[in-house]
């Protein structure tokens, strides 16, 4: 599979995945406006493809910036970090990004502006690729709770369409093929978009892997027929006390696993771990339009003026958590204990 996010010769191409699953079409952006749209979309999407995105577009939307004066530079760059950072508010990746290109031009401010634009590419080039080895990494410690033969459930999409490369709940999985390792997967189809049914069966399905798709109401009945072993999924914000915002539908599974006595990991980047959000209570959670419920993929199935609820996120209480399992290792309760750790290391 092509990647999910790549750049080349000034320009960022991504995966328009409101497409898929069939329909493959790169897009081919050069303006920040674009890539604000591609982001707010969800043509790209995952919280780190989402942080990787953001950096690119600070590029492109400062290419054509005032090189006259720092000052004048500063100005235009501050601007377009706040257009990308209006974009989507929960997954803390696209804030985090937007920081660390922030703190690469203030700390090469006594430099030329042309050099610091080279510099800012740069930074975003290397956030790229420091996401495939993070991703590889957390595949690594993933694997040591999971064995040969064993089945995981997954809900939304943290796959390689959600981050560089491999992934993040689902980089154990690629990573144990890598060495011979076989893992069956069900993947819940996650309403209202569908990100498990049209990415995560997808990707699986693409890369060989064993997975089966079932409805977001069939998990509790799959779980309760001893067929799954853990369930591992993604994040888009963990909370300094582990409190973990992901897809909407998540901290239901977690409840299912918690009453079926099955292991519920979360897989993500320390990128992803907030510490200054003390709690889950303190995470904003962005509600979408009522369109994707009402009229999802075209169809209208709900009457036209029905008051609709739609948020993209709920929040999983920590104590529902069993580890969370990062690039630098799992932390496990108490977390505002073992997230720091991981942090220190």
């Amino acid at each position: 599979m092509i990647d999910s996010v790549k750049y080349e010769n000034g320009k960022l191409y991504i995966i328009d995945q409101t497409k898929l699953p069939t329909i493959l079409e790169v897009l081919e952006i050069d303006d920040i406006k674009d890539c604000w749209d591609a982001i707010k979309q969800l043509k790209v999407r995952g919280a780190p493809a989402i942080g990787i995105a953001a950096a690119y577009g600070v590029v492109l939307g400062t290419r054509n910036a005032d090189e006259s004066s720092f000052e004048g530079f500063y100005t235009e760059f501050k601007k377009a970090s706040e257009y990308l950072a209006s974009s989507r508010p929960t997954a803390v990746n696209l804030f985090w990004a937007l920081e660390r290109m922030d703190r690469t031009v203030l700390e090469n401010k006594a430099l030329a502006v042309k050099e610091i634009k080279e510099l800012l590419e740069k930074e975003a080039i290397l956030i790229h690729e420091e996401d495939a080895e993070t991703c590889r990494r957390i595949g690594e410690n993933g694997l040591e709770v999971l064995k040969d033969g064993m089945t995981v459930l997954t809900h939304c999409n943290a796959g390689r369409l959600a981050t560089a490369k491999y992934g993040t709940a689902l980089a154990p999985i690629y990573v144990g093929k890598e060495r011979g390792i076989n893992i069956k997967v069900f993947a819940d189809e996650t309403r209202p978009l569908l990100q498990g049914a049209r990415l995560t069966a997808f990707e699986l399905q693409e890369a060989g892997v064993d997975v089966t798709l079932i409805t977001d109401n069939m998990a509790a009945m799959v779980m309760s027929k001893g067929w799954i072993d853990a369930v591992i999924v993604g994040c888009d914000r963990v909370a300094a006390n582990g409190d973990t915002a992901n897809k909407i539908g998540t901290y239901g599974v977690a409840l299912l696993a918690k009453a079926h006595n099955i292991p519920f990991y979360i897989a993500g980047p320390l990128s992803t771990i907030d510490l200054n959000t003390l709690t889950g209570k303190d995470i904003p959670i962005e509600e979408r339009e009522p369109s994707e419920i009402i009229n999802g993929f075209g169809k209208q199935t709900a009457p036209t003026d029905i008051k609709v609820f739609n948020p993209a996120f709920d929040v999983t209480p920590n104590e529902l958590i069993t580890g969370i399992i990062t690039e630098k290792g799992i932390a496990r309760p108490p977390y505002n204990v073992s997230l720091k750790e991981l942090f220190d290391k």
